[in-house]
């Protein structure tokens, strides 16, 4: 049975399914062409020296709002087998995935989409009409309520038992960037962990399927921002895709293997007064390979108010109201600018 949806059906895919080995990895020599062994100038943030790299990180959130970060501490054997795991979920039939998250009062807990990545707080696809189609597909899973998840599925089981250790690491990484940011900002928040809430933490795994005539037929996700305070993505070691916005230029951010990539999200903008930059960034296709990759977002709380002497003060909750509404009544999100103070939108 084809494991694409519907919608993603009309391409042209060639991507021969992965070599599983008796270990369960794929493709263990991991061939990677000599650009993707070499840095980009995405800036770099070395996690263990983060005491001695604050002004870097600063300059690298008001200048990019995105920056890569190594010696992060997560075990490359845990995403070698998250990314191995992935691609296993995916070759699944459609149907078989469809029917993966339903039923047993699990939808909260975990829900698989295709075709866009804006969904609901239950998992339901936000559309807004066949033209505005993305060409992905994904699983979404809040680590906050994973361990209610019980899929029948030996695969979303395996992937559900290493999730729930990733995401561990994930809480670590995103509170310890956080309390640096906070501290850079000078900012007084009360509550500092209900500003990045880590009971509020999503992770999607995305499958972004290859095309012959990639420049022609559309965008895996289409330019934008993310409504988080950090996101955290881990990459296809392999195929690029990710693209950023610097300088009014799209920049291809390279994979490199064991790193991660961070970005700030909306509503750290917010907080830091515009200070920080919320990027915009989207995802090519590949020519000839799929790829996958695996983001972290994390929020505040759904009630604290965002103050701000750019914004309204505002809630998360309802934040995500409105961009929901306008995604639905505009066919895309508009984001921040819905609070600027003293504006007519």
């Amino acid at each position: 049975m084809e494991s694409l949806p519907p919608s993603l059906r009309h391409l042209n895919h060639h991507q021969a399914p992965p070599t599983i080995t008796h270990n369960g990895n794929s493709n263990p020599t991991k061939d990677k062409e000599k650009d993707q062994e070499e840095y980009d100038e995405v800036p770099i943030i070395d996690l263990q020296r983060l005491s001695h790299e604050k002004s870097k990180l600063d300059e690298a959130c008001k200048e990019w709002g995105f920056f890569r970060l190594v010696n992060h501490g997560i075990p490359l054997t845990l995403l070698d087998q998250l990314q191995d795991q992935a691609k296993q979920i995916f070759s699944l039939s459609f149907e078989t995935k469809q029917a993966s998250c339903n039923g047993n009062g699990t939808e909260r807990a975990a829900s698989y989409f295709w075709g866009t990545p804006a969904l609901t707080t239950s998992g339901t696809a936000l559309t807004s009409g066949p033209q505005n189609t993305h060409l992905v597909e994904g699983f979404s899973f809040s680590l906050g309520q994973i361990s209610l998840f019980q899929p029948q599925l030996s695969e979303l089981e395996s992937f559900r038992v290493l999730l729930a250790e990733y995401g561990k690491h994930l809480s670590r990484i995103a509170t310890t960037l956080f309390e640096s940011l906070v501290k850079s900002l000078n900012l007084n928040l009360l509550e500092p962990s209900s500003y990045l809430d880590e009971n509020t933490g999503n992770v999607r795994v995305y499958r972004y399927p290859s095309c012959s005539d990639s420049n022609n037929v559309g965008w895996g996700i289409n330019e934008h921002t993310d409504s988080s305070v950090l996101s955290i993505l881990s990459q296809d070691d392999q195929v690029s895709g990710l693209e950023v916005l610097k300088d009014h230029k799209w920049v291809t951010v390279k994979p490199i293997p064991n790193t991660l990539i961070v970005n700030i999200g909306d509503m750290m903008q917010a907080l830091s007064d515009d200070m920080y930059k919320s990027v915009f960034h989207r995802v090519k296709i590949n020519n000839t390979k799929e790829r996958i990759s695996i983001c972290y977002f994390v929020f505040p709380n759904e009630d604290v108010k965002i103050e701000s002497s750019k914004y309204k003060p505002f809630t998360y909750n309802e934040f995500r109201a409105q961009v929901q509404k306008d995604i639905k009544e505009t066919g895309h999100k508009v984001g921040l600018s819905r609070f600027q103070r003293n504006e007519d939108i």
